[in-house]
């Protein structure tokens, strides 16, 4: 949704062109898949990062079945091979090394921000006048994300 958001914004009123261009939704398509696997990793991560610190549960094993489980539906959906081979690549790189008992408190959604700004399809002298701002509305909504999961995690208990 941010990425939409942010290309509407971007487009103004000529939105509504562009979206009728074959190349450009293409391109739309990529980023959009791209971003999405971004933000299942850094979810991944920060949903067991949450339940290790806070709720002690310990079967961490279970991030990496959960990721893989979603990304190959996804790949069934038709997900892009190339960003189901980016976010396996990067998953696999990235788990060995998570602290788990910090992860959550760590800028935990930085890599799909950062995704969300290098993968939209703007042009870059335009982009580099909104990084600041692309950024900074992904981790607003993301902070939604973690406050709604915590709730939801309230009646959890700490064993």
């Amino acid at each position: 949704m941010t990425l939409y958001g942010y290309l509407k914004t971007r487009m103004g009123a000529k939105h509504v062109i562009m979206f009728e261009d074959k190349d450009f939704l293409n391109s739309i398509n990529i980023a959009k898949w791209h971003i999405y696997a971004a933000c299942l990793i850094d979810c991944t991560f920060f949903c067991f990062s949450f339940l290790y610190k806070e709720k002690k549960i310990e079967k961490i094993e279970d991030a990496n079945k959960v990721f893989f489980e979603i990304l190959n539906s996804e790949k069934a959906n038709g997900m892009i091979l190339d960003a189901y081979e980016g976010a396996t690549k990067e998953f696999n790189s990235r788990y060995p090394n998570i602290d788990w008992s910090s992860y959550c408190n760590s800028k935990p959604f930085e890599y799909c921000c950062n995704e969300l700004y290098n993968w939209s399809p703007i042009a870059d002298e335009l982009k580099k006048l909104d990084k600041k701002i692309v950024i900074n509305s992904m981790f607003l909504k993301w902070n939604n994300v973690q406050n709604e999961f915590k709730r939801l995690t309230n009646k959890f208990s700490n064993t």
